[in-house]
């Protein structure tokens, strides 16, 4: 029963938000930052038809939202989650027994708390429930962020080019925004690539072939290599990744999406929820812990690549929901990126990597009237972007709480 109070409550907190029908709303912010690494002080946006119409700079006249002491920016996007994964009635990360309506009410209760901490879009790499979810978002009436998604995720360790071609072939027919596969083992097996480079590059020129992206995931070198070799739209987690690899991935124009901040941490803060369930062992414990420090000095070296592409990506899944900004934090903090670049990788350049950016990630006349407002001024403290207290998805007011 807790998922379905759950989510009568969350339906209720939305409803009564009186902007959410307004065709047209004011709002000034103290600082806004633009998501394409702009700083505008003291400026009105006006938001007519869920766009932004205009903004200006103007400190006079009443508006709907002040938030003149607050910093405003684009809503925040995270390239990978699973917003399916939780812990169920039992406390496991892989409970048994549930229905297929308890499993999307889970899902429902990720999404909305995703939403409620400043994250307007997601890609959740993925699971055939996603659809449904990403369709019942779409419709306008349940809150959650922008949901795009891959369906599966192929992990044959022994595929052909002729089984990814097939693979690709069957997500995209499906409904996938996007393509996944395993190119190597997790960090808790040591990371080692798992296809071939002709499967790799047989994959990723079917999708492509489609106009599709595909997120390889790989941690070893090898199978970051034969990624960015395959000419491969972006890879995820690069844990093992080289000097080399970095600079062939900034060469090829990859997208680079380290996961550094949340997901080992999430699963060594939640071990009795996780251990026993598949290779959640001992000693996959032991290699995430490990794997901190690992991928740490890798992102340092990354940052190094001038124009290696570094996008924004917690894999997110059960017990990390809602604290997707940790990454970003993590990643000011830990690794010295700075906090502008941090933010940047979190708005436009994630946008870009979606196939969004014409609509979503920047704050300017014409996009998408996706914007948070932050208590703090987060290129100072970058731990502002967890105190968010006011959100809107293409103009419809999902959280006021100043």
């Amino acid at each position: 029963m807790r998922v379905y109070r759950a989510l009568v409550t969350l339906l209720l907190l939305v409803a009564p938000l009186p902007a959410a029908a307004q065709r047209e709303v004011s709002i000034r912010a103290g600082v806004l930052l633009d998501g394409r690494g702009g700083v505008r002080r003291n400026v009105v946006l006006v938001v007519r038809d869920g766009r932004i119409a205009t903004i200006s700079d103007t400190a006079n006249g009443p508006v709907t939202y002040d938030f003149s002491r607050l910093t405003v920016l684009p809503g925040l996007i995270d390239t990978h989650v699973h917003i399916g994964s939780h812990f169920g009635k039992d406390g496991r990360a892989s409970p048994k027994s549930e229905t297929a309506t308890e499993q999307m009410l889970y899902a429902a209760e990720n999404a909305y708390v995703t939403l409620m901490a400043g994250f307007t879009t997601v890609q959740s790499i993925g699971a055939p429930a996603d659809l449904e979810l990403r369709d019942a978002i779409n419709r306008g009436i349940l809150p959650g962020p922008r949901l795009l998604t891959s369906v599966s995720a192929f992990k044959e360790e022994t595929a052909t080019p002729d089984q990814m071609r097939a693979y690709v072939a069957d997500v995209i027919s499906r409904g996938a925004d996007v393509v996944k596969f395993f190119a190597s083992k997790s960090i808790r097996e040591g990371g080692d690539q798992t296809i071939s480079d002709e499967a790799i590059r047989a994959g990723c020129e079917a999708a492509r072939a489609a106009n599709k992206r595909v997120w390889i995931h790989a941690h070893g070198s090898s199978a970051v290599r034969g990624a960015a070799h395959a000419g491969c739209f972006a890879v995820t987690h690069g844990s093992q990744a080289t000097d080399a690899d970095l600079a062939l991935m900034a060469e090829q124009g990859t997208f680079f999406e380290p996961n550094i901040g949340v997901v080992s941490q999430n699963y060594l803060e939640n071990k009795s929820r996780y251990l026993g369930i598949g290779n959640f062992d001992e000693q996959g414990f032991r290699s995430m812990k490990e794997g901190i420090a690992l991928k740490l000095a890798m992102f340092k070296r990354a940052l190094k690549q001038p124009r290696l592409k570094i996008i924004m990506g917690t894999d997110a899944s059960a017990g990390a929901h809602g604290q997707n900004a940790r990454e970003i934090v993590y990643r000011v903090q830990a690794s010295g990126q700075p906090a502008m670049a941090a933010i940047v990788a979190a708005t436009s350049l994630n946008a870009e990597a979606l196939g969004l950016d014409q609509s979503i990630g920047a704050l300017a006349p014409g996009m998408q009237a996706d914007l948070i407002a932050v208590d703090g001024d987060p290129l100072s403290d970058i731990t502002a972007l967890r105190r968010v207290v006011f959100v809107m998805k293409g103009g419809k007011v999902y959280r006021n709480q100043r």
